[in-house]
């Protein structure tokens, strides 16, 4: 039996295109940003995404998530098809997730 114990965590990081991209999204940036929030809410649903949402920094806003998948490849599958990628940079970090038992 898998638990969470025996998946990898990453921490992701989508750098949008400008600091101010959340005040100045044009219309067609808005439905990509759209269809990148349905995209990672399918692996949520799944289970392989934790949390995910944007982080309004004061010095620029950008994206986060929490992944917990079997391997890194996974993870660069996952991050390939983001339709966001036509706007932004994905960052992605190995970390120990401290999860609830």
């Amino acid at each position: 039996m898998e638990t969470t114990m025996d998946k990898k965590y990453f921490f992701l990081r989508l750098n949008p295109v400008r600091p101010d991209f959340t005040q100045t999204m044009t219309d067609a940036e808005r439905v990509t940003m759209h269809q990148h929030a349905a995209y990672w809410r399918q692996f949520m649903e799944e289970g392989k995404i934790v949390v995910f949402g944007p982080v309004f920094d004061p010095n620029g806003a950008f994206g986060m998530g929490v992944a917990q998948v079997d391997e890194e490849e996974e993870l660069k599958q996952f991050i390939a098809g983001d339709p966001a990628l036509a706007l932004s940079t994905i960052d992605y970090f190995p970390m120990r997730a401290v999860m609830p038992g």
